[in-house]
């Protein structure tokens, strides 16, 4: 292939001309890009955590509604919980999932908090340490087969 004559020698001293203006342009692009793709994949796992935690605390309360106090519902139909035994079945399922978290009980709800962390993938390559998610669930006892009864 020929060039016109200019032209092929120019090309000739592309090489020299270098100065190494490109590469300092270069490196602020290639951490600019690797900032935005650690946003984009770790803030989609930070979320997926954050959905995670909030599962496993309605699950947890869940488990904990289950404690009914059954000599009362026996006795006045009245559907109420074992504030400790809540608290421990809650609890029970809680350690179960590898999570930590705070757990309360009344006689009529069962609260959870969990707390859940992320290790990010690409941020941690730029110095970003764990991501702490946080969620809670809140269960009442109900009674009723198909749907709550008053």
């Amino acid at each position: 292939m020929t060039y016109p004559r200019g032209l092929s020698a120019r090309l000739r001293t592309l090489p020299a001309d270098d100065g190494g203006q490109v590469t300092a342009f270069l490196v602020i692009i290639v951490v600019a890009v690797i900032m935005f793709a650690g946003l984009v994949l770790d803030g989609g796992l930070a979320l997926a955590a954050k959905v995670r935690a909030i599962g496993e605390a309605q699950e947890a309360a869940r488990a904990g509604a289950q404690a009914l106090d059954l000599a009362a519902y026996r006795a006045h139909g009245t559907v109420r919980l074992v504030p400790h035994q809540a608290r421990a079945l809650a609890s029970r399922f809680l350690a179960s999932t590898g999570d930590t978290g705070t757990v309360t009980a009344t006689a009529n709800t069962v609260t959870v908090t969990v707390t859940a962390h992320q290790h990010p993938q690409l941020l941690g390559l730029l110095g970003i340490g764990s991501l702490t998610v946080t969620g809670s669930g809140t269960a009442h006892p109900v009674h009723g087969i198909d749907a709550p009864q008053p």
